[in-house]
Parts: C-alpha cells; structure tokens; sequence
C-alpha cells in the first residue's frame, strides 16, 4: 500500500495543543475521526515514538504522519424506490427526499441516490465522475430536497456539466430563512471556501475561495421568518447555506450554519426548479416540483412563531 509521509514541526504557539486536533488543523483534508484512527494504528509518531491521542504536543516536537492509501469504494445497485420526473436515453430529473443522501462516501456507503440509480438504469449511467458517483452532474446536501438531474451517458454529462459552467443552467430553490428582510430582492455575491479550521464547513472567505453569487426574493415574511425564492448564479458547496448565514439570514433548521428545530431534521430547503437544454434535441426543457410535507408544516408553523 502506499502511503503518503508527512512531516511537521510544532511551532511555540501551538504548543499544548491535543494532538489529533493539532494534526486535524494543519491538515484540513483529514477529518478528526482519521487522524485519530492513524494515531491508534501507530501511523503517527512525535519525536520517533508513537503516542495516544491525548498527547498534548510541546514546541519543537517532529510529528511524523503516515497517511494510509484511501481504500477504494464502489457503489452498488439497491432496489430503493426514487421518484422519477423524467427520463429518456439521455438523462434523467430525479426529485430527491430529505434526508438521502446523494452518492456513497465514508459513512454512507449504501442507501444512496446513486445506489437505487445503478439498479434503475440497470447500470447505465456516466462514468465522468468515477464508480462512486455515475451519473452525478452536480449535488444537493443529504437534508435538501428536490430536483437534480443525472445522466446516462459520457456525451450528456459533458454537455450538461458545460451549461452549469456558464451559467446557462437553471436552478431555483426554496427556503424558510430567520430574520426580517429590509429588501425583498438581492444579490449576495461572495466568494465561498473551505473554513479554517473545521473542514467539514464553508465558509466566506478570500483564501483559498471560489466566487459565488447567489439571487434571492423574499416571497413572504412572517414576523421573524421569510419564506424565499434563491436563484443560483454557481453552485458551490453548501452555497445558499453559507451565503443566507452570511447576510444575517440562516435556513432555518440548518444545524451546521444555523440553529437545528426541533421537529425536522437539518435545514428547510427545496430545489424546487431545474431548467437545461437537452443535449441531444437542444430543445429548453424545465421542470418544477411541490414542496414537500416537511416544508409545508415548517410553513404552517413559523406563521405563528
């Protein structure tokens, strides 16, 4: 197996700090969970000795990190329903349930979208974006639900993938957000990257960051809350999210960039439009989709919160 060394010096301002959290925030690409299985392997050394995970590590350590291979994962077909919008030999509009999520990876390694896809097209999907995520031209979070579209085949893909690069693509969603809007209509434009110090976060931010631009309308506002209309303009991770808590407006639910309700899980938000040409007849197609129960309920509620 190969592996990947890496080693690092403990400055006198880190010093004192527990030693998977200092690995974790010099190495933002290997989550806390990772490094402290590396640790209990033996694959992480200070000054040639190995130590437990609650070593507080001291200035001038040498900490010697062996990074293991990934292993290899591979998706397999599961007969898991999945509501189909549409479907020809190209592509197909998928309308995702909260709380699925969209194609394996560590943690969720089966009862994906991308399980119950293989099984539906018996197989017949794209293969750009590998074993793990045939089909996937681009992604919505496991607690967003809705509309996105997944193609069969290597041409499409390509096509597809090119409008949403020049924005051509449309994409609309929904959501319930906190505060009281003073503009019914904006424009967040703000670039998005990876947070500092906890990977599994975005954040806004100038380093290391990709620009991202974000429309909204406020549909109505009840009281503390608003229901809103977002457009999307690129398609960064976790854009509507980190954006909506930038300007004061987080989705409500939202445990990660917000604060979770008691009732739903994770935040209210619906890809509830979806617009293309079709790679093969180049004739517009677009697709809308009703808000789910939860949605609804979240609705019903906030008009009285």
């Amino acid at each position: 197996m190969n592996e990947e060394i890496i080693t690092e010096t403990v400055s006198n301002e880190e010093a004192s700090c527990r030693i998977d959290k200092w690995i974790s925030e010099k190495n933002p690409d290997i989550t806390r969970s990772a490094v402290q299985k590396m640790i209990s392997d033996g694959n992480v050394t200070v000054n040639g000795k190995t130590v437990s995970k609650n070593y507080k590590v001291s200035a001038g350590d040498e900490v010697v990190i062996n990074v293991p291979e990934p292993a290899e994962l591979s998706a397999e077909p599961e007969d898991i329903p999945v509501e189909i919008v549409y479907e020809d030999d190209d592509l197909l509009v998928v309308n995702k349930p909260k709380g699925m999520v969209v194609h394996p990876a560590a943690g969720n390694y089966s009862g994906t979208l991308v399980n119950a896809l293989m099984f539906h097209c018996k197989g017949r999907l794209s293969s750009i974006n590998g074993v793990i995520r045939p089909g996937i031209v681009h992604r919505i979070d496991k607690n967003t639900s809705g509309l996105l579209i997944v193609a069969k085949n290597d041409s499409s893909h390509r096509h597809l993938a090119l409008q949403i690069k020049e924005h051509s693509f449309t994409r609309e969603y929904e959501a319930v957000v906190c505060g009281k809007f003073r503009e019914m209509t904006g424009t967040v434009d703000a670039p998005v990257g990876r947070h500092k110090t906890d990977r599994k976060k975005m954040c806004v931010t100038d380093q290391n960051s990709r620009n991202a631009v974000t429309h909204y309308t406020v549909l109505e506002q009840y009281g503390k809350h608003a229901y809103i209309r977002l457009r999307l303009e690129t398609g960064r991770t976790h854009q509507i999210r980190v954006h909506m808590k930038y300007i004061g407006h987080p989705v409500f639910g939202d445990d990660v960039y917000g604060t979770p309700y008691k009732g739903i899980e994770g935040q209210c938000l619906h890809a509830r439009k979806i617009g293309f040409i079709h790679p093969s007849t180049g004739e517009y197609m677009e697709f809308d989709s009703e808000l789910p129960e939860y949605f609804t309920e979240v609705l019903d509620k906030i008009k009285n919160i």
